[in-house]
């Protein structure tokens, strides 16, 4: 952590400042000690540079596994392909130059891998997760004075609100225990005139002929880690089989879709292994979640009203994506 993280940082309790107190600096920064609140009443470890608000296991232990163990998957410094920089730009509708210098909070960043996207344009960013994949972010870019990470809730986050100019929240509300309050949390850390972004799986009736749907009951249940080595098992030849589908005349593409493992083929240019490990990745990322909740256009249209923002876009960009602006 760095110190000057401590102008941003509130008590998600008492919405007081925070102080340092035993803190061990290693490198021109904070390692590991405390943060507590300016009555005394509430203490956060910081721990391997990170502070932490969160306890160490929570529903998203399998995010905090995935991301890990894949920790420069889908980055595109790692790809050389501009994967999430042409998703975050055209899901947001934001341009580089406006985010240069600004402070930018990423909600739900995982890996980092729209983190870096962010910091490319010159932004200070903020990013938070809920699970320890927040380690994995800070250990990709922890080379960036212009990072600042920490593990805390989305239901409370510990910033000090009205000061960020953007807040995204990229393929994480429906993954939440209440995915409308969890979006509710995040218009307040905006001032006048910053703007928001999320994105979130459709709901629709396409939805019950999707294969993790029918899955997820039971892959749920299955610990994280077994369920893993299962995948990473089987993976390689649903892929293939998949593959095969695809081919059929006519029916192909939806056939295809009948196969339990995400399948990029044709649709990102990748060699195999880099496919396959994408299939194994993202099969995971569709069985594993605790929750996995679908919102419909109608309900993200309501969720930006109600948080008072203005000039509402709502748009299937791959996925149903919401944009405003915070109003005063």
């Amino acid at each position: 952590m760095r110190v000057e993280l401590l102008d941003l940082l509130r008590c998600p309790e008492s919405k007081q400042r925070l102080r340092l107190d035993a803190a061990e600096e290693r490198g021109g920064e904070i390692y590991s000690g405390w943060l507590i609140s300016d009555n005394g009443k509430s203490r956060y470890p910081i721990h391997d540079f990170i502070p932490r608000f969160v306890a160490e296991s929570n529903y998203a232990d399998n995010f905090g596994f995935e991301w890990n163990k894949f920790r420069q998957t889908q980055l595109d410094s790692y790809t050389g392909h501009p994967i999430s920089t042409a998703r975050f730009w055209r899901a947001t509708g934001w341009h580089p130059e406006e985010l240069q210098h600004s402070l930018v909070l990423d909600v739900g960043c995982g890996a980092g891998r729209f983190a870096e996207v962010a910091l490319s344009a010159g932004a200070q960013v903020i990013a938070v997760d809920f699970s320890n994949a927040i380690e994995a972010c800070y250990q990709n870019f922890r080379h960036l004075p212009r990072l600042h990470v920490l593990q805390a809730d989305i239901y409370r986050l510990p910033l000090q609100e009205g000061r960020f100019q953007f807040v995204y929240s990229l393929g994480v509300l429906q993954h939440t225990p209440d995915a409308a309050r969890a979006f509710a949390a995040l218009a307040p850390l905006l001032g006048t005139g910053g703007r928001l972004c999320v994105d979130v799986y459709e709901k629709s009736w396409r939805t019950c002929f999707d294969p993790k749907y029918w899955l997820r009951p039971l892959s749920r249940r299955i610990d994280k880690k077994r369920l893993f080595s299962i995948l990473e098992q089987w993976t390689p030849l649903m892929f293939r089989l998949s593959c095969a589908v695809a081919g059929v005349p006519g029916l192909g593409r939806y056939l295809r879709r009948m196969v339990p493992v995400v399948n990029y083929s044709g649709i990102l240019f990748f060699r195999e292994n880099q496919l396959t490990e994408w299939a194994l990745l993202d099969t995971f990322d569709w069985l594993s979640p605790e929750f996995d909740n679908p919102q419909t256009v109608k309900m993200l249209k309501r969720w930006f009203t109600e948080a008072g923002m203005e000039n509402i876009e709502i748009a299937r960009v791959g996925h149903l994506v919401g944009r405003g602006i915070k109003r005063e």
